[in-house]
């Protein structure tokens, strides 16, 4: 996309160009996959972003944000995605920080805010259940409450919560209970804080068919909350789960990130010979699917500017961030498809089930090859998590056309 900026916008650019370049850790660099991630590796680059200011470019400005322009947000992403750069979580900085400060209590922001910008606190999200995926309003996970020993009140929170990501590392969650079965299902769910070390929390792994060890169910048995704890009012917690995952669908979209992974696409088609010697970028049918995706992401491309811009003017994220994640995250996965069709045989080996010499495979073929098949498979959730595309496409036939 050409886009015309400013002087003053070339400059910012500049500056983060050069900042990452001389900032980000040696140990991270080529190490962009999820799976291969440590979760010191995760704070390593938050606490360097922390420390200049911009680890939550969008939070306002008293709690550490940027005040930054549309563009210059725009143009961050870029530079982060031009470099490889890993991102930076969601959970703690991008999803329960906006509901904490635009719901919570002075008291919460104090608490909580400082250690989510400084990466002293990892976040996870208790949203769905077992039986209650984009279904959400129909969770079981109850909280009752009662008056301690001390003479406090805390909720007694028993249930389960799955496709909890990287819940292993977490030191808090935020969790959506049911704090009136007899209200309507929508309004009788509170959101809660949660330490995930009380007392009654068991962090169980989910193995993902791509072998990595990213999501897991949270069982939770008479665990104590203090209701102090509760962000917003007792059975309004629809409220912020909404607007939580108003944020959280637009940040999937994922654009600049996507932008990266069409140029690797095409340095790997480009590398590889097939049966007759020419490399598969000089296939006309693969060449047509890999300019189809370019022109749909430039269109979404667009469409998140938009949306930049109307939360630069003081507006929140609305319908239009349904849209982004469906079609964000289908291109997506179209993606990875092209990055496996390209890679061909070279990425067979990390198919599972392949023979492995203990823990070590065996890698052949280019090194832009060896995780393909291993992303390709774990992308497969995108159009699922966030609330799956079907329900999306309700949300914009109801928000959008009014039908």
């Amino acid at each position: 996309m050409n886009l015309d900026f400013s002087p003053e916008d070339i400059a910012f650019r500049d500056e983060v160009r050069a900042f990452v370049a001389e900032n980000y850790p040696e140990q991270l660099r080529g190490k962009g996959d999820r799976e291969d991630l440590s979760k010191e590796d995760f704070l390593s680059w938050h606490k360097i972003l922390a420390k200049k200011g911009w680890v939550a470019p969008s939070w306002p400005k008293e709690w550490g944000g940027c005040g930054w322009t549309s563009t210059q947000k725009y143009l961050f992403g870029e530079e982060m995605a031009r470099a490889d750069a890993i991102p930076i979580l969601p959970f703690g900085v991008a999803m329960v920080a906006p509901v904490i400060y635009t719901f919570g209590t002075q008291e919460q922001k104090e608490r909580y805010l400082p250690k989510i910008y400084n990466g002293e606190e990892w976040w996870c999200q208790g949203y769905s259940e077992p039986g209650a995926g984009s279904d959400l309003a129909s969770l079981k996970t109850k909280a009752e409450r009662i008056t301690g020993d001390d003479g406090k009140e805390y909720y007694i929170v028993n249930g389960q919560k799955t496709w909890t990501t990287l819940a292993q590392h977490a030191d808090w969650g935020f969790f959506l209970v049911r704090t009136d079965p007899t209200a309507k299902i929508q309004e009788g769910i509170s959101f809660l804080l949660i330490d995930m070390k009380s007392p009654g929390i068991t962090v169980r792994p989910i193995i993902t068919i791509d072998g990595g060890h990213e999501v897991n169910e949270v069982w939770l048995e008479n665990v104590k909350v203090p209701v102090e704890n509760r962000v917003f009012e007792e059975n309004k917690g629809w409220t912020c789960a909404k607007f939580l995952l108003a944020h959280e669908r637009s940040g999937i979209a994922g654009v600049a990130r996507s932008k990266r992974g069409v140029e690797k696409v095409r340095e790997l088609a480009s590398a590889e010979a097939g049966d007759d010697g020419h490399n598969l970028l000089s296939d006309p049918d693969f060449k047509r699917k890999v300019a189809e995706l370019e022109i749909d992401l430039t269109a979404l491309e667009y469409t998140e500017l938009r949306v930049l811009a109307s939360e630069s003017a003081g507006k929140g994220p609305g319908p239009e961030s349904s849209l982004l994640k469906i079609k964000g995250t289908e291109i997506q996965q179209r993606l990875t498809e092209l990055a496996l069709e390209a890679a061909g045989h070279y990425g067979a080996p990390y198919f599972r089930g392949f023979p492995e010499d203990g823990d070590n495979m065996h890698p052949i073929g280019p090194d832009a090859a060896h995780r393909t098949a291993p992303n390709y498979f774990n992308t497969r959730k995108t159009s699922i998590y966030g609330g799956s595309n079907e329900i999306q496409r309700n949300i914009i036939a109801k928000m959008v056309l009014g039908l």
